[in-house]
C-alpha cells in the first residue's frame, strides 16, 4: 500500500484555486500537510476553500488576485520571499477557454485575453517564483495544460495555441533546471466536470466525466519530493507521463 504523501512544512501556491481542479488540488495539498497559498479572483470561492481546509485541520493563506495584474504577480513573489524565503510547490492552474469559433471570427480582444491569462501570466508567475522554487530542497512545479495542445482541432485555435505555448515554456524551464532539485512538469487533465468544460461542450452530460476531485488526487503525487521526472506531460487519463520530444 502506498504511503500517504507528507508535505508537512511545505509551502504550496495554487492559482485558480476558487473552483474546479485548482480548488480540489488545494484541498489535497493542505490535507497532505502543506500550507496553501490559494490564488483566485473570486473571494467567495477562496473563503469556501479556506473553511474546508481549516475543517480538515489544514492551513491556507488567501490571495485575491486577478492574473491580468502582472505587477500583482511580481508582488506575490516578493511577499512569499519575505515571509517564507522559499516556495516548495507551484500549481499554475488558472486559465480561460475564450471562444470556440472559426479562427477568422475570433475577436482580437478575445484572443489577447486568452494569451494574457494562459500564457503571459503563466510566464510572469514562473519568473516571479523561480528563485523561490530553487531555494527549496525539492521544488516542484505543476503547470496545467490540455490535450488540445497536441490536437489542431477546428475552432479551438486560440486555446490550443495558448496551451501549446505553455508546454514549451515548461519544457524549456525544465531543461534549464534539469541539474537542480527542481522538477517541472505539465499536466493534461483530460475531460473533467468543470465550468470550462461545460462552456466548451454545452450538450455534454457532465455526469459522464470525472469529478475534479478525482483529477486532483491523481495530480497530487507530482508534488512529491520523490518525483524524478521533469519536462514531461502527465496525462491524467492514462495515469502516466508522456514524452513529447522533438529529434535534435
Amino acid at each position: 500500500m502506498t504511503e500517504p504523501l507528507d508535505l508537512s512544512g511545505r509551502i504550496a501556491l495554487v492559482t485558480g484555486a476558487s473552483r474546479g481542479i485548482g480548488y480540489f488540488l488545494a484541498k489535497e495539498l493542505a490535507a497532505a500537510g502543506a500550507h496553501v497559498l490559494a490564488v483566485a479572483r473570486t473571494v467567495g470561492g477562496l473563503e469556501e476553500l479556506d473553511d474546508e481546509i481549516k475543517a480538515g485541520g489544514g492551513e491556507a493563506t488567501l490571495v485575491p488576485l486577478d492574473l491580468t495584474d502582472m505587477a500583482g504577480i511580481d508582488r506575490l513573489g516578493g511577499a512569499i520571499h519575505e515571509r517564507w524565503g522559499k516556495l516548495d510547490v507551484l500549481v499554475a492552474n488558472a486559465g480561460i477557454l475564450g471562444t470556440i469559433s472559426p479562427i477568422g471570427h475570433v475577436e482580437a480582444k478575445t484572443f489577447e485575453k486568452v494569451m494574457t491569462i494562459n500564457v503571459t501570466s503563466t510566464w510572469r508567475l514562473i519568473r516571479s517564483v523561480d528563485p523561490l522554487l530553487r531555494a527549496s530542497d525539492a521544488g516542484r512545479a505543476i503547470v496545467m495544460s490540455s490535450g488540445a495542445a497536441h490536437v489542431a482541432r477546428a475552432f479551438w485555435a486560440p486555446y490550443a495555441a495558448s496551451k501549446a505555448a505553455v508546454e514549451v515554456l515548461v519544457r524549456s524551464w525544465a531543461d534549464e533546471t534539469k541539474n537542480m532539485p527542481l522538477r517541472v512538469n505539465s499536466v493534461s487533465p483530460g475531460a473533467t466536470r468543470t465550468a470550462m468544460r461545460a462552456q466548451a461542450m454545452p450538450g455534454e452530460d457532465p455526469q459522464t466525466l470525472p469529478h475534479p476531485s478525482e483529477v486532483a488526487a491523481k495530480v497530487l503525487p507530482l508534488a512529491s519530493s520523490e518525483l524524478t521526472e521533469t519536462g514531461l506531460v502527465f496525462d491524467v487519463r492514462r495515469d502516466r507521463f508522456l514524452h513529447y520530444r522533438v529529434p535534435e
